[in-house]
């Protein structure tokens, strides 16, 4: 039970708000299951002492029924899922949105949470579609309502490349099946092996690019920067935190679990596109003027640290892959919800529109420097320790070249929030700047700075998550664990 908890608990808060007809009572119920889905997450990872945690949906035994399977690496995600659920709803309170809120903008947000955990709990690859599905419709209509311009523009372009993506998952999954005669990701594992080698590597390079673009990643990275800025900001730093994540997971999951054999050839494509969406989603985020955008592209280029580990395909660099997921998705999602404090109080987003919140809201640029710190990889904020990691297993396996270009993106992504820092905080506001709001705003910094604290002490007290995040490394590893778990055999 405790591994479908994170998807009942979502599903019934989705539910409650479509029937309460009560604005308030809406949002507060949104936050209560937030708060429940962080609990549920908690549960589950505890529950992981005895092992791997495994469901058959009516009980139909493995590999003929749907099968829901909690690793490490699910409840990991499934838990900072809660926490930036959490956050965002919290930050929401103070939105005061009534025409999204009629429209059903609190069930949307949990529907979301429901697909994105299905993602991260399934055990089938066929269902690993369903859950894309799920949560791709319900960003759709989060993405867009409202309608206004932007919006509308933003989601005709996300919504068009996920359906390209999601065209060419389903391609790979009829081709995988017809194949292997199996969908059961475990059952999968063991039978992927008799194929031909060069059908392997052909079906590992289309899951590559269904799942790249979803993650966003190069050269598929082009609909992110145009579409995330467009919505609300709430929606922005929810899309933000946990929506390319899932492109991730996936990646990693059917890397370390299927296609493991032609790595020579497979690993070292994926290490070129780490490399690749590293350094141009830098390079375009120091050529952007508006914020959102610059962390949109910011938000590109980090996909490709998570993407690095999984490349280089080592214990230490699955380890600092899991680590840089968790710390991404917290940090990445308080810079955007500072994004929307900043448009607030400084009437623009533009950065050269902006100028003097240093002097006028000093915590503001405290909760500003919190994340932004961790995202550039200073010490002592978890960044650090995640960019540590990874370029520490670069330098063990002898890949000098991936090494240098993550080292260079973490100085590149501080000059970016240097910029951004020097033109909203400490320059002098532009002599036709809007009067800034000050009343009302503090409710909303309290989830970031809840997000920012957490990265602070997770670089201070990195040792737990490190620990967590080698049990996860280790398990997609050895995905014996895994097979023996769901089938009840060893590969």
């Amino acid at each position: 039970m405790s591994v479908i908890l994170p998807l009942l608990v979502p599903l019934t808060t989705a539910i409650l708000c479509l029937v309460v007809p009560y604005r308030t009572a809406q949002r507060y119920l949104s936050l209560a299951g937030a708060l429940a889905l962080l609990a549920a997450g908690l549960y589950l990872l505890t529950q992981l002492e005895d092992g791997i945690q495994v469901m058959q949906m009516g009980n139909w035994p493995a590999p003929f029924g749907i099968t829901f399977v909690a690793d490490h690496l699910s409840a990991l995600l499934v838990l900072v899922t809660g926490v930036v659920a959490v956050a965002v709803t919290l930050y929401a309170l103070e939105e005061n949105d009534a025409p999204r809120e009629r429209q059903g903008y609190h069930a949307l947000v949990h529907f979301l949470l429901v697909g994105v955990n299905g993602a991260f709990l399934t055990g089938d690859i066929f269902n690993l579609y369903v859950w894309f599905e799920v949560l791709l419709i319900s960003s759709f209509v989060l993405m867009v309502l409202g309608a206004e311009r932007a919006q509308l523009s933003g989601g005709v372009k996300y919504f068009a490349v996920s359906l390209l993506s999601s065209i060419l998952f389903l391609s790979a999954v009829g081709l995988l099946y017809g194949a292997t005669g199996a969908l059961n990701l475990a059952d999968l594992a063991t039978r992927v092996e008799a194929l031909a080698p060069g059908l392997r590597s052909a079906l590992a390079m289309l899951f590559l690019v269904a799942f790249g673009l979803k993650a966003a990643v190069f050269p598929f990275f082009f609909w992110l920067p145009a579409s995330y800025p467009a919505p609300p900001v709430t929606i922005s730093a929810l899309f933000a935190g946990l929506l390319t994540k899932v492109g991730v997971y996936a990646l990693i999951r059917v890397f370390t679990l299927l296609f493991t054999y032609e790595t020579a050839f497979t690993h070292q494509v994926i290490l070129w596109v780490a490399g690749l969406t590293l350094l141009v989603g830098a390079l375009l985020a120091l050529a952007q003027g508006e914020l959102r955008r610059i962390l949109s592209f910011q938000l590109v280029s980090h996909i490709g640290y998570m993407l690095m580990g999984l490349g280089l395909l080592s214990p230490l660099a699955l380890t600092g892959s899991v680590f840089y997921a968790l710390n991404h998705m917290l940090v990445i999602s308080a810079l955007f919800l500072v994004a929307g404090l900043i448009q607030r109080l400084g009437g623009s987003g533009v950065l050269v529109r902006l100028g003097g919140l240093y002097r006028q809201q000093p915590w503001l640029a405290v909760w500003f420097l919190l994340p932004a710190f961790s995202l550039a990889g200073l010490p002592p904020f978890s960044g650090f320790w995640a960019k540590f990691t990874l370029a520490a297993a670069g330098l063990e396996a002898g890949q000098y070249g991936i090494v240098a270009v993550a080292l260079l993106v973490g100085l590149l992504t501080l000059l970016s929030m240097g910029i951004v820092f020097a033109e909203a905080f400490w320059k002098e506001p532009p002599k036709a700047s809007a009067n800034l709001e000050a009343r009302g705003w503090a409710a909303q910094a309290l989830p970031i700075a809840l997000l920012a604290l957490l990265a602070l002490g997770l670089g201070l007290w990195a040792e737990p998550l490190l620990r967590l995040s080698q049990k996860a490394a280790l398990e997609l590893l050895e995905p014996s664990g895994y097979i023996q778990a769901v089938l009840g055999v060893s590969r």
